[in-house]
Parts: structure tokens; sequence; C-alpha cells
């Protein structure tokens, strides 16, 4: 052991390092000259400098077990089987529709090439996950979902590509960049760059989008886009199909046998097979299962949006509507003649009401002036909404259904072959309760109805419609134990007759009504037409006469609309025939200059 050093001064051998200063002094406090302080510190080693590295160990770390139900598919998946039941449900609800109304097989192969028009329109398409799926169970890399993308017509003609050159002059490098790359950080790369990707297929794919966060605007269009693939569009399938084999049915017709649940729609789930619903999330569930039947104007608006995307990209015509058996059928709801018939179907001409299921399929109106428009407002409306209100329109010529006695004047006048106002007052109000007595109307979800006021035949038809609603029929082929019916057999007895078809309408029989009175009988009483009033359906206030509320109540409620809607399409008609009859005026005014 080498010997202390002895301080210079007081010859003592204590040192001691200054904390503050760093520098080294003696007992006394001398400091100790020619001292210099290296750090053992090396930023920059040298090739021949001895280097320690840490090895790994090759222990893997545990991952965390996810509590998630391996059954039960999500992201592309779950939208693929989500489209796998709507399918099946869509061909159950074929063969209901078939059995109810008595179609033909040629029904079935038409539903089934317009649904699979649908599937290739939506604004999100079905994913091809299975063939995916395979790939990745079975450790392929390629095909990958970037390299299924379908190449765009911007990409230049074989052999005239300029990039080629480049791409063949950087394959060297980046040859030996990739061979001298550590395996470690491509590793970390590939887990980046397939996490974004994955999050971007769910923000894509995945139908559960989030509206809260949005604008009201984006909200609604989501909801829209949500629409397209919901339950809902495969009533508009059928209603498509329908129109294709020109069978005279309305939007209402599916909303009374889907509360009847004569047709599969509400909680449809029970009626697929278990190996379905094993991968079923709650979620997904929920979608299957709409809590309420699908309004007029959804249905309507889904299978015009529909056939207006056929045509315009597949060029797949649409046929019109069978106007006359359903201009006939809103004729009878009203109770109204053959007489209503031919003047509804007179002002409807008029009108220039569009026989197509959408607008755009129907050819321009005829333009004289640049400034003339080439479609009406409320042209996409219902087909049998729009016969409504015609239809109420010439009542209101006629009758005025604001309270003034109207008559008329020759009998030559249409309106001496209609009944009289009175009595026809009282056959709407004799139908609107018969409608309510009406199984349907027992039976909506709209219907506030009380088990202790039923008679002992309606009390055998609510329970026959509990068992159809509740317990599924053993005939159906449907997998999985039923509670209702384990805890609750059902004995077979003598029940209530059923018909073996249901009709679209049952026909029903007016009694037979006086013609209208002419005006000798009353010279106080005005002419029809004469003064025409047009109410302002956006008037929240106001209030509508009693015979006029009465009519359109009764129209609203047998086409499934709100009675707001129907108005605003009446005031909208009548506008429109105010602005026929002045420009008829005109003619005939310059008409009969030019003669004199």
């Amino acid at each position: 052991m080498a010997p202390r050093r002895r301080c210079p001064v007081c010859r003592s051998k204590q040192w001691h390092k200054e904390p503050s200063s760093g520098l080294i002094a003696c007992s006394e406090g001398h400091v100790l000259q020619n001292y210099r302080h290296e750090a053992a510190e090396a930023d920059d080693l040298g090739p021949h400098t001895l280097r320690k590295r840490a090895l790994k160990s090759g222990r893997k770390k545990k991952e965390k077990e996810s509590k998630a139900d391996p059954k039960l598919y999500h992201g592309a998946r779950a939208r693929y089987h989500y489209f796998q039941c709507l399918q099946l449900l869509l061909r159950k609800q074929i063969v209901a529709l078939t059995g109810l109304w008595n179609l033909p097989p040629e029904f079935e192969t038409i539903c089934r090439d317009v649904w699979a028009v649908h599937l290739s329109l939506l604004p999100s398409p079905p994913p091809a996950e299975p063939y995916f799926h395979l790939q990745e169970t079975q450790g392929k890399t390629q095909p990958t979902r970037e390299d299924a993308v379908i190449p765009t017509t911007d990409t230049p003609p074989d052999g005239e590509n300029p990039s080629e050159e480049s791409e063949e002059s950087s394959s060297s490098e980046s040859s030996d960049e990739e061979e001298n790359e550590d395996p470690e950080i491509a590793a970390l790369l590939r887990e980046n760059s397939a996490s974004g990707s994955s999050s971007d297929d769910d923000s894509i794919v995945d139908p559960a989008l989030k509206l809260s966060d949005a604008s009201p605007r984006q909200a609604e269009k989501k909801s829209l886009k949500n629409r397209y693939d919901s339950p809902a569009s495969n009533v508009a399938v059928l209603t498509l199909a329908c129109w294709m084999m020109r069978i005279p049915v309305i939007c209402a017709d599916f909303q009374k046998i889907i509360e009847l649940h004569e047709l599969p729609y509400l909680d449809p789930v029970p009626l697929l097979p278990s190996k379905l619903t094993l991968h079923l999330t709650r979620h997904t569930i929920q979608m299957l299962s709409p809590h309420h039947t699908p309004s007029t104007l959804v249905v309507h608006s889904l299978a015009s949006r529909l056939a207006k995307i056929m045509y315009s990209s597949h060029g797949i015509i649409t046929p019109e509507l069978n106007a006359a058996p359903i201009l006939w059928r809103t004729i009878r709801c009203l109770g109204g003649t053959p007489t209503l018939y031919n003047l509804t179907k007179r002002l409807a001409y008029i009108l220039s009401l569009p026989l197509t299921l959408h607008y755009s399929l129907a050819p321009n109106l005829k333009q004289v002036n640049k400034r003339d428009p080439s479609s009406h407002k409320y042209d996409n409306v219902p087909p049998e909404v729009a016969f409504l209100a015609t239809c109420i329109v010439v009542l209101k010529m006629v009758y005025g259904l604001d309270g003034k006695i109207r008559l008329p004047n020759t009998s030559t006048d249409p309106a001496c072959a209609l009944p009289r106002l009175d009595e026809y007052i009282s056959l709407l109000k004799n139908l609107d309760d018969a409608d309510s007595k009406s199984k349907h109307a027992m039976f909506s979800s709209e219907t506030q109805m009380s088990v202790a006021y039923l008679s002992g035949s309606m009390t055998d038809e609510y329970l026959d419609f509990c068992e159809k609603a509740l317990v599924r029929p053993k005939d159906e082929k449907t997998e999985g134990r039923n509670l209702l019916e384990d805890y609750f057999p059902i004995r077979k007895g003598n029940s209530t007759a059923q018909k073996n078809m249901t009709t679209l309408e049952d026909v029903p029989t007016y009694p037979k009504l006086r013609a209208n009175r002419s005006k000798a009988d009353n010279p106080e009483a005005m002419l029809p037409g004469q003064p025409y009033t047009i109410f302002n359906a956006q008037d929240v206030l106001g209030t509508l006469p009693e015979e006029y509320e009465l009519v359109v109540s009764r129209a609203a409620r047998w086409a499934g609309v709100p009675d707001e809607y129907l108005s605003s399409v009446i005031e909208r008609f009548e506008r429109r025939v105010v602005r026929w009859w002045d420009g008829e005026r005109k003619r005939l005014i310059e008409a009969s200059k030019e003669e004199e």
C-alpha cells in the first residue's frame, strides 16, 4: 500500500474532498496544488475498448388473457355474419309472403336478384371476410386486404409506366437496406402498420357509429347510411319486387302483416338457427331486432333510392305503378264511387303525377320557358299518398268540407252523381268504427287496448295472436329450447277459424246512399268550388273544420303517414291546380282576343 502524501505546509496526512468545489484539502484547510480531476466517462469509445452487452432472457412475457368470448364475431366478420342473418331472414319473409298473398314462384327469383344488386350498391358493401379469415388461419400473408383493392382506371396501360425505371434503379438500394435492417425494428414497424390498418378497417366496417359527437347533419347522414343495411331494407326489396311484378300493394300492407306477426320482422332472432345466433353480439342482435314496424315514408324512400341506383348503375328499369287497382283502393277507403274515381283520375292527369317509384325515372315535364321546372315538389311521395291527396282535393271542390253548403246547379254536373254530404260523413264515421274493431287495429302497437273490455271471441283471437307472437310454432325448424313453451305448454283445441290466404284488403259492403241534391232545392247554397279555401299545413295553432279533419285523418291512417304530412301534400297540389287554372284562363283570354 503506497504511503499517504503529506501536506507541504502543515505536514498533515488527513485529506478530504470539498463537496461544493471538488477540491482536495488537508485537515488544516490547505488546498492540494497541481491536482486534476478527470471523469472516467467516455462518450465515444475506441475500436479496442471492451464492451459489455446485457443479453436478453429467452423467456417471453405472459400476455394478458382476454375475457372476450371467442365465439362472438367482431369487426368485419361480424358485419359479414350480420348480412348472412339478413339474407336468411329475407328468405323466410319471401316464403311467408308467398303463402299469405298466393304469389307465383317467380317472386322468389326476383327478390333474390334484387337482393344481390342491393348488396352490391350499398355505401359499404359486405366484406369478403371468410376468405381473409381463411388466409389468416393458414398463416398466409398474400393476398392481403390491401392487395385485394380493385385497381382504378387511372393506371397507364402495359409497357407505358414511367416509374418502372426508377423502381428498378432503387430496388438494389432498398434490398441492401433491408439486409442491414435490424429484425427487431422491422418487427416493431410491422406491428405499427398493422395496428393502423386495423383501426382504419374498424372505422369503415363497424356499423356501430357514435352519433353523439357529430353534428346534427353528420348524424343524419350516418343514420341514413345505417338505414340502408337495416332490416327495413328487406321490406324495401320486397316492395320493389312487387312493383316489378305489378302487384297492387302499398307500404301499409306490409305494416299490417308485420304487426300481426304474419311476416317475420319483429324479434326474428329466435327464428334463426343456433349456428348463426351463436356468434351474434348484443349490438348485432339489437340491429336485427327492430322495436317497431318501418313507416311508409321510410320504406318508400329506401325502395325509391334502390330503384334509382339500379337504373343509374346497371340500367335496370322498374316498371310503372299498377295505378288502376291502387287508385280504386284509395277511393274505396274514403267510401267513394266510380264517379269520384273518374274525377280523381282526371285531376291526377292535370297534376302530372308520376307513376314511377322515383320521380327521376319519369319523363321530365314540358318546359315552355327556360325557367319552367322539370319536376314538381312532392313528386317523390308514395303513390297512394298522392292519390289520396288528389281525391281529397276533388272532395273539397265538390263539398267544400268547411261547414258551408254547396250544391250543383245543373244535372250534367258530376257532383250530382256523388252522395249527399251528411250521409257521406256518417259513412266515414261508420268505416272508422269498423276499422277500430278490426284485428289489425286491436293488435296494433299504437292501440291502447284493455283486455277487460274484450268479448269472448276477441279474447280467443288475442290469445291466438299472443301464441303466434311469443311462442314459435313447432313446424318451423328452429333449434334451441323455448322457455314459454316449456313452462306453459299449449294444448290444441277448437280455436277460431282462420283463412288459408290473407288478402290485401277485405272488401267492405257500403250501404246505398242517396244522390246529391241540386241548387233548386236550396237556392241560397253555393256552387261547388265557388269559394275554395286552402289551409296552410304549417299553421300549427290553426284549427281545421270537423268534416275536413275527419277525411284527412282517415286517409292518413289508411296510408300510414302523419296527418301533417298529408295536409302539406294536399296544400301543394291545391296550389298547383290554382296555377294550372290561371294558365288556362290566360290561354282562353288570348284565344278570344285572336278570334276578335
